[in-house]
């Protein structure tokens, strides 16, 4: 590989960092859990840039004990030398935002990082951060406390603090607490990722370590098989058609790696990446693959006779029936919808996929028919089954047999306005008679359901479609479902902005949300993904002293605090449910956009949630017995 230059002269910069701290959720996403491990993420990606360049084979992610988070990697380091601006590159990189290698195409092809954004927003987010940097023989040394430099420079550059025959980048940070809800790092959400990144760069190592009281753990990643192990592990314990098929190619810059394997379910896994960063809503790249995908079942089925001249096509749904399939690019100059990246919209990549996955797939099918066979007799058992229960599907859809609200129940709001409208989920007509006395009629609807609906992850489709709550919900919604048959959801129908789970505050109403967010999860990501879901949280208790204020508590942490603050008598009243509360209280408690704590529902990783969900609610019993063991002492149970 031909070694490329990257100095003091690769840095480019474009603007300064103060809006990064005014505004973080432009640059993270937001200051929960999900943008806290993103800190980490960049740091990473950067690392992997490195790998990604032929100048880093290991990297080492450490969760330290005071809370903090060391990246270490084995590349080039961050260039030291003396900037055009005067001072030092690290420096320039590190306190400047848009400013790093990424914007100069000779330092790097291709790029996970944010183009330069990626590490000075870390260190804006960051109470403080230490900066060691391996290169030319020494170590040098930088700091900084919320984004502004402690360590003072010689005649512009860092100070050397030792030696050293390493060459790479250490960087320890601390997350702000004046910026972040949370400043406690989410430990699985990392290790998926790692591992994650281990299987797209089968030649990179990473090291994990966690040094957390009571975690202690280490692990190493590493991964020579590449996506093809990717595709097995993700494939464990299920019956598979055919081995894995693997194929790379390269189309207008644009590198392609994918690999296949389909098993015996009624299921689709179709996961894309690019440049390393896991695209969770998917994007051109994938929309070329499963465009020529289908094209090519489709093609080869009537080559065989085996769709005749009268039957119509297979849908794409129906070819990837079974399917579970990684799709990795290397993009050179990637557009992203949103500045963390979960979308690919280069146009480029659906051609350089279509392309690629044409003449290869073509190639491999060519040569092992049986395995042709054993993919197309899976979408012929798809389309089987999407033939019987569209009938289903029609039933419930069509407006003479199943009008909008036809179970009566529905309170709708008075306004048309979606992104002002909001529809609570109740459990059960006597919170619901409550809810909806409480409630602005304005802009918030009430629905009220029985008790727990149908689990999704265990039941057949005609059972889901011909549930009259779930029915009920898909109407109320007005934006269709997209599970299973093709697609009929669209996001731009939805009637709600928000849609609210109102359940009791005991073990039975987090039971009914479960069931809610499988059902929203299975047939509407996108809901989730778009963040229009959330959770209510109504309080548990009343408390009323003898002196002072009433005061509403929202589980028994809060309790034990208040008995352990409180002096002098009270009284205590614990709400079995919503519907012992007088539509005042539910007001002031839940309802009310002023006073009300909602918890949005998010999808960090959608494999693990996959994979959650399916053992937690399908009907596999002795990995969820398992899981149970294992998170026994997490429980809390209802008082």
């Amino acid at each position: 590989m031909a070694k490329t230059q990257y100095n003091a002269d690769s840095i480019t910069v474009l603007e300064g960092l103060e809006a990064v701290r005014k505004r973080p959720g432009m640059y993270i996403g937001d200051v929960g859990t999900k943008g806290l491990n993103h800190l980490i993420y960049e740091i990473v990606d950067n690392a992997v840039d490195e790998h990604l360049a032929g100048y880093c084979n290991e990297i080492w992610v450490t969760l330290e004990a005071d809370g903090s988070c060391t990246v270490k990697d084995s590349g080039r380091g961050i260039p030291v030398g003396m900037h055009k601006k005067g001072i030092s590159a690290e420096r320039v990189v590190l306190a400047t935002l848009h400013a790093g290698g990424k914007f100069d195409n000779e330092a790097y092809k291709t790029s996970g990082g944010l183009h330069g954004v990626g590490s000075s927003v870390v260190n804006a987010l960051s109470e403080r951060m230490d900066v060691k940097i391996y290169q030319n023989g020494g170590i040098h040394h930088d700091a900084y406390e919320r984004g502004i430099p402690t360590v003072q420079l010689e005649n512009g550059l860092l100070p050397v603090v030792g030696k050293t025959k390493a060459t790479g980048t250490e960087i320890n940070f601390l997350p702000d607490g004046e910026i972040f809800e949370k400043t406690r790092f989410k430990d699985k959400w990392l290790k998926s990722r790692l591992h994650e990144t281990a299987y797209l760069n089968p030649a990179l190592t990473i090291h994990y370590e966690n040094r957390r009281a009571g975690e202690e753990e280490q692990v190493d990643y590493s991964e020579p098989d590449g996506i093809v192990a990717y595709v097995r592990e993700l494939n464990a314990g299920k019956e598979t058609v055919h081995e894995p098929i693997y194929y790379k190619g390269t189309s207008e810059k644009i590198e392609v790696e994918v690999a296949i394997q389909f098993v015996d379910a009624f299921e689709e896994n179709t996961l894309g990446f690019c440049n390393n960063i896991f695209t969770q809503e998917g994007g051109t790249h994938l929309m070329g693959f499963k465009t020529r995908f289908t094209q090519l079942i489709n093609g080869y089925a009537r080559e065989l006779g085996i769709l005749k001249e009268k039957d119509s096509n297979f849908t794409g749904a129906d070819t990837r029936n079974g399917m579970t399939a990684i799709v990795a690019v290397k993009h050179p100059d990637p557009i992203f919808e949103g500045q963390t990246k979960t979308k690919l919209a280069s146009a480029d990549a659906t051609k350089a996929v279509f392309s690629v996955t044409g003449d290869e797939l073509t190639r491999y099918f060519d040569r092992n028919l049986e395995v042709l066979k054993g993919i197309i007799g899976c979408a012929e058992k798809s389309a089987k089954i999407r033939k019987a229960e569209e009938k289903a599907k029609t039933n419930m859809l069509s407006k003479s047999k199943f009008s909008f609200d036809s179970n009566g129940k529905l309170a709708n709001c008075e306004s048309r306005d979606a992104s002002k409208c909001e529809i609570f989920i109740v459990e059960g007509d006597s919170a619901g008679g409550s809810a909806k006395t409480a409630r602005n009629r304005q802009y918030q609807a009430i629905l009220p359901i029985r008790g727990k609906i149908l689990n999704v992850e265990k039941a057949s489709m005609d059972k889901v479609l011909g549930n009259a709550e779930i029915k009920t919900m898909i109407n109320a919604f007005g934006c269709g479902f997209s599970e299973g048959y093709g697609n009929d959801f669209d996001i731009g129908k939805l009637r709600y902005n928000k849609i609210i789970l109102m359940t009791d505050a005991d073990v039975d109403g987090s039971h009914i949300d479960t069931l809610l967010l499988t059902f929203l999860y299975r047939f509407m990501p996108e809901l989730i993904y778009n963040g229009h879901v959330y959770i209510a949280m109504p309080p548990l208790y009343k408390v009323i002293p003898k002196k002072g204020q009433e005061q509403y508590l929202f589980d028994d942490r809060e309790l034990e605090r208040y008995r352990k603050t409180h002096t002098g008598e009270f009284t205590l009243q614990r709400y079995k449910g919503l519907g012992e509360m007088d539509p005042e209280q539910l007001w002031e408690t839940t309802l009310d956009p002023e006073r009300r704590v909602l918890k949005q529902v998010e999808i960090e990783d959608a494999r693990m949630a996959s994979e959650i969900t399916e053992m937690l609610m399908g009907s596999d019993v002795p990995p969820r017995r398992q899981f149970i063991y294992d998170h026994a002492d997490e429980a809390e149970i209802d008082a």
